[in-house]
Order: structure tokens, then sequence, then C-alpha cells
């Protein structure tokens, strides 16, 4: 391959064929759709950095928004609500039998509360995600808003300390729902910032500048090298959320154990569990090298910007297909995935009676094989050379058969969720298989994303996370309001996981990538921000012309 042949990742957007008087327009589209060049200046990851980046998502494991504040939030519904079969109504008397709480005119079971409490925080987070997740390519706006949300997270989950009583469930769901909000954010916000990290990782860097311009790989070594090095670094940063998850509950087991009769054990166990991400997660600001995007476009707003932004990923849909198939089958398989772990943390809840003790040691549980099975994962990927795409079908396959587990509770109550024992079968299972989900869907993501888009595009796949989850639970609150058994849920659940499953094998990861490449660096996304039919695979795209 000859060097004059290779166009770089940092080769300008634009070609120098463009017409002089277009200049100005084809500078603000590329501007407003973030195709941004990578400039050698640009620093080389640390090891401090890199390390720093680690630690944070060690700290944001999500053991006090997931885990404990649902329980102090469904533990404070269940203690002013009460059972609906035994009258008169008493205050306080549910067991594991149905519980229902007034809300509005009339009363409502407990478990589509916290359902419909999770569909509020999905749709504000998917208000948030369009309004803002694509601006976050400008600027520093992204390193700032992860700042501002964990801290805003860090603050939710110290105020419940203030919940200790059942008529404080309000200020829980309020709590829970900002926690819960600001979190999911943090994680989407944080995912979007280790595909850069890949690429600029000294050897990556060095392959891509040196090596490939002068020939000495070619273009498809190239790729495996990146690909290689966002897996390994979505994998690794995954491992380290399960391991920041073990060694939180660890120490929380030396409150939970000695204080567990006190009734405010279960909110010293949160403040723990905050200040371990509080430590944790400073570093990454501390240590977190700057490599800021582009300025606004004139006479842009962020709000404006992200919208336009919105409008101009969709109208290229057609030039990346393989990615918007992806982004669909993700759609699904969050939703499905998401809405199934709430459903089992509410009938676990229940089953354990709210026990942060047995909570804490489910949750070890789950840890010590999320983070066994995160790094086999990997390792079986570097030993066998296998694609990030296989080994997510495999997790695929069990997001199938943990909901399908579920459908057998509707003809008995020996197996199906619920016993203690069905929900030892499931943390195991979890953990094994859909720690790696998380981390493969994420790399999965980064290879169908065009360079310089980050913000863009996985501000779109944060949308679908979030957007797709809006779905799930409102569907679970009408099967429990009109059925009055939960366990109902699953079937519809089994079905959505494996419609999305099916429609992730058809994904072309090879080809999305080629389509990627032509997008941000051979004139489309100039095409398509003006509006042009600009075929991916023109003749035109193909040598790197601007089209007309």
């Amino acid at each position: 391959m000859h060097a004059q042949d290779v166009i770089c990742a940092n080769a300008p957007s634009r070609t120098a064929n463009a017409a002089p008087d277009d200049d100005d327009n084809v500078t603000e589209h590329t501007a407003l759709l973030g195709a941004i060049s990578e400039s050698i200046d640009q620093p080389i990851v640390t090891r401090r950095e890199l390390w720093s980046y680690y630690l944070y998502y060690n700290g944001d494991n999500g053991v006090g928004p997931q885990s404990y504040s649902l329980a102090i939030f469904q533990s404070a519904l269940t203690a002013a609500g009460h059972d609906p079969t035994i009258v008169p109504p008493e205050t306080g008397n549910c067991t594991t039998g149905p519980c229902v709480i007034p809300l509005g005119s009339s009363s409502r079971d407990v478990s589509s509360v916290v359902m419909l409490a999770n569909g509020f925080c999905f749709a504000f987070m998917t208000i948030m995600f369009l309004c803002l997740g694509s601006a976050a390519d400008y600027g520093s706006l992204g390193p700032k808003l992860l700042l501002y949300l964990t801290v805003i997270c860090w603050i939710a989950q110290y105020g419940f300390m203030a919940v200790v009583g059942p008529d404080q469930w309000p200020l829980a769901m309020l709590l829970y729902m900002v926690s819960y909000v600001t979190y999911g954010a943090t994680l989407v916000f944080y995912a979007a910032i280790f595909p850069r990290l890949a690429r600029f990782m000294p050897e990556v860097r060095h392959a891509r500048e040196k090596r490939l311009p002068a020939g000495d790989i070619s273009q498809e070594q190239y790729d495996k090298l990146e690909s290689m090095s966002k897996s390994h670094i979505s994998n690794i940063s995954t491992a380290h959320s399960n391991i920041g998850y073990f060694v939180t509950l660890l120490l929380n087991l030396a409150i939970l154990i000695p204080l567990s009769p006190w009734p405010y054990a279960n909110n010293l166990a949160l403040l723990l569990t905050t200040t371990y991400f509080l430590l944790l997660g400073l570093p990454w600001f501390l240590f977190r090298q700057p490599r800021p995007g582009p300025g606004l476009p004139k006479s842009q707003s962020h709000l404006s910007t992200s919208l336009s932004h919105l409008a101009l990923a969709l109208r290229s849909a057609s030039h990346l297909p393989q990615t918007f198939l992806y982004l669909l089958s993700f759609f699904l398989l969050s939703d499905g995935l998401n809405t199934t772990s709430t459903l089992v943390s509410l009938l676990q809840n229940t089953q354990i009676s709210f026990s942060f003790l047995h909570l804490t040691y489910l949750g070890l549980l789950q840890a010590t094989t999320s983070t066994i099975s995160t790094l086999a994962f990997d390792w079986i990927q570097h030993r066998f050379s296998l694609r990030p795409k296989t080994l997510f079908q495999v997790t695929n396959l069990f997001s199938v058969l943990i909901p399908l587990y579920g459908i057998i509770g509707l003809a008995t109550t020996k197996a199906g969720y619920h016993s203690l024992r069905d929900f030892i079968l499931y943390n195991v299972v979890f953990g094994l298989f859909q720690a790696p989900y998380y981390a493969y869907s994420q790399t999965l993501m980064a290879e169908l994303t065009p360079r310089g888009y980050e913000g863009v595009f996985f501000g779109l796949f944060g949308t679908m996370n979030r957007a797709s989850s809006v779905l799930g639970p409102n569907v679970l609150f009408a099967i429990t309001e009109a059925t009055g058994n939960r366990w109902w849920g699953f079937v519809f659940l089994t079905a959505l996981c494996g419609v999305a499953s099916l429609i992730v094998a058809f994904v072309d990861v090879e080809k999305g990538r080629e389509d990627c490449r032509v997008f941000a660096e051979r004139g489309v996304a100039d095409g398509v921000a003006r509006g042009q039919n600009v075929g991916a695979g023109s003749e035109n795209s193909r040598h790197g012309i601007e089209p007309d």
C-alpha cells in the first residue's frame, strides 16, 4: 500500500478539491456535525491518566444508585403501603404478598410505582441526551458535564441520610430518581471518552502516524490494532467497575454485620458507598489531560447544535446502515435487559425483606463472577483473536435465558424467581454473562462510530439505552395492573430480548467500519450536512473527492 493511498485519522475532513467559495459553507457544516481532526498536538495517554479513568468506573459501580437506593425507596413504599387482601386495610402490613400504596386518586401496586419512577427517569435521560449529548464534542463541555453530573449524583446519594421513615417515601422517590438519572448519564459521557483514549495510546498513535503512512502495516492491520485497544480499555474499565462493586460491598459488611438490627444501618451503608465513589472518582478530574473539541459554530448554542446534530445524524442513516441497525438492536436489547434487571431486583428485594445484609451477600456473589468473567472474556478474545461481535452474541444468549427462566414462575413456585436459591442463580449467571455484555456493547458502538463524531453517536447510543427503557417499565406497569401478577412481564421481556439478539446477528461490523471511515474522512459528512445525495460507496467517496 502506498502512503498516498492512506487517509489517516488526523487528515482534514475536507479535501483539497473543494471549491474556494464553498470553504466557509463546508467548514460550517463540518463543525456542525462535530467532525474534528485529531491533531498531532493531542497528548498521548499517560499511565496515570489511564488508571484514573479506570478508578472512576471503579467508584461509579452502581451499588448506590442501582441497588441500595432502590432498596431504600422500595422499603419506604412498602412500609407506607398495605396488603389489599387484608380487611380492614392497615398501613405497614405488607409481607411477600401484594402491596399497594395510595397514589393520586387510586391505589397502585408498589412495584408499579417503582416501574413508573423508572419510566420517568428514562424519559428525562432521553431528553437530556437529545439536548446535550451531541454538543459534548465541542470545547470542554463533555468533561464538564461528567463533572457536574457526578457531583449531583454524590449530593443525591448523601441525601438518603435524611430518609428515616415510611412517610418520607416521596423524598426517597425524588432522591432515587435524581440518583438514577445522574448515574445513568455519567455512564454515557464516561463511555464516550474511551474510543479517543484508545486512539491515543502510545502504540496505536505510533501505528497511525508513522507505520500506516509509511506502508509498514495495512489499513486492516491498523483497524485490528485499534479495535483490540478499544476492547481492552472497555473490558478493563468494566472489570474495575466490578472490582469496585465487590470492594464496596465488602466494606459495607463492616457496617451491616454489627449494626444490622439498627434501623439506620442501611443509610450508613449508602453513606460509605457514596464516599468510596467520591474518593475514587476525583482522580479522573485531576489527572485528565485536556483534549478539547472545536468551538461551537457561529450563532449556535449547545441546545441548537445538539438538535442539529440529531437531525443530521438521522439523515446519515443511509450512509451508515450498519451503525443504525446496531442502534436498533441495542434499543430493543437494552430495554429488555434493563427492565428484566429491575423486575428481578423488585422480586429479590421482596424475597429478602429488603435486608441490606442479604443484598450485600448477593451483590458480592455477582461482583465476584462479574470480575472473573470480564477478565476471562478479555483473555479469551486476545488468546484466540475473536471479534467483539462474536463474544457479544454469547452474552446475548443469556440475555434471553434470564427472563425465559422467569416464565417458569408462572406455573410453579419451585422455580422462576420465587426462592432465595433462584436469586443466587440469577446473580451468578448475570455476573458471568451480563458484565461482558456492557463492555462489548460499548466496544461495538465504538467500532461503528465515525472518528470525531463520538458525542453525536454515543449520545444516540445513550439515547437508545435510556429511551428504550421508557417502553419496558411502562409495559410492565400495564401488565402488572391488568393481571396482578408480576411474572407475566417475563413473557414480554423474553420476546423482546429474542428479537433484539436476532437483529444483532445481521450487523456487519467490518462493512460498518469502512462506511464510518468513508463518512468521516472522504467528504460524505459535508454532503450529508448540505442535504446532498452522496452514496457512501460512490466513486467520488472511494477516492476522497468532495461531492459537487
